[in-house]
């Protein structure tokens, strides 16, 4: 069980530079997790891929559900305070705090290519890179 941020999902779901680096982390941890957020965080990718015209409505609709299929069930909501107090201790956005507080609620890694979020929790979190082939 790990925590991974959007990007993982996206790379796993959508493909992008770290394709084989997110396939490799679901084969050795298949058992995916993420704050609720990952679905706003998700939707604004596909924003962006549909501005850009590489998707268009009905393919970026699939993609969405099939995203949401696929994280069903590992979807969690996370404590405001929790938040807060790791964007106190770090220079993360609220956002990134959102996987590093779910990661430490659950006492699992969250894995990620967020290179802010390696350094300021190297406790936490571990690179998508580094998981994937260890």
């Amino acid at each position: 069980m790990i925590v991974v941020d959007t990007n993982a999902i996206v790379y796993l779901l959508l493909g992008g530079p770290r394709t084989a680096q997110a396939r490799a982390a679901f084969g050795k941890d298949s058992a995916w997790l993420a704050p609720l957020l990952w679905r706003s965080e998700f939707r604004s990718v596909l924003a962006l891929y549909l501005h850009r015209g590489q998707l268009d409505l009905g393919d970026a609709l699939r993609a969405m559900h099939l995203a949401e299929d696929f994280m069903e069930g590992g979807e969690y909501a996370v404590t405001s305070a929790d938040v807060l107090s790791l964007v106190v201790s770090s220079r993360c956005s609220a956002y990134d705090c959102e996987f590093v507080a779910l990661a430490r609620e659950l006492g699992v890694s969250l894995v990620t290519s967020d290179a802010q979020v390696l350094a300021d929790f190297p406790d936490t979190a571990v690179s998508l890179d580094r998981f994937g082939s260890v």
